[in-house]
């Protein structure tokens, strides 16, 4: 079943709602991990997606149903390096609600995704996800999308 769906550049009147569709994203992952691997709190969630909005630090797009809920978003910021062969976009969290999933509208963000990223002259886009069994479907998808796997693993360390 393919929902009537629209898919538009967010602002930052729509930070309130992304936000919570990110700490639906974080519970989703952490539920599935079984670890609390993230702090998550709507109120700054939505001042700093706000602020990365306004100074064009992240680029989001929404999924929007025909009721006008948002069902899901895509969020991609600009990176640089020498490997990439100047500048790409990462994408740090793509998220559809469950009562939306299987229904091309990840697909629909995803080609978002490219078209913006070759609008700005990207080389590539990159996504960073688990390879526990859990997340298989997720590999999959990126895979169905044209990614492939490049080996390593994500490091971080707080400052």
């Amino acid at each position: 079943m393919t929902v009537n769906i629209t898919i538009q550049r967010a602002t930052i009147n729509d930070a309130p709602e992304v936000a919570v569709m990110v700490g639906e994203l974080l519970n989703e992952i952490m539920s599935t991990i079984g670890i609390h691997a993230f702090k998550f709190s709507l109120d700054e969630t939505m001042a700093r997606l706000k602020d990365f909005i306004y100074r064009e630090k992240y680029f989001v797009f929404v999924a929007q149903s025909e009721n006008q809920s948002l069902v899901g978003f895509i969020a991609l910021y600009e990176s640089y390096a020498l490997y990439a062969e100047g500048a790409f976009g990462t994408i740090p969290e793509l998220f559809v609600r469950p009562g939306y999933r299987s229904q091309n509208v990840g697909q629909r963000l995803m080609e978002q995704a490219k078209k913006f990223g070759n609008s700005r002259g990207w080389k590539r886009l990159e996504v960073t996800t688990t390879p526990l069994p859990q997340f298989d479907k997720t590999i999959a998808f990126y895979e169905r999308e044209g990614f492939a796997i490049t080996g390593g693993r994500k490091l971080k360390v707080a400052l």
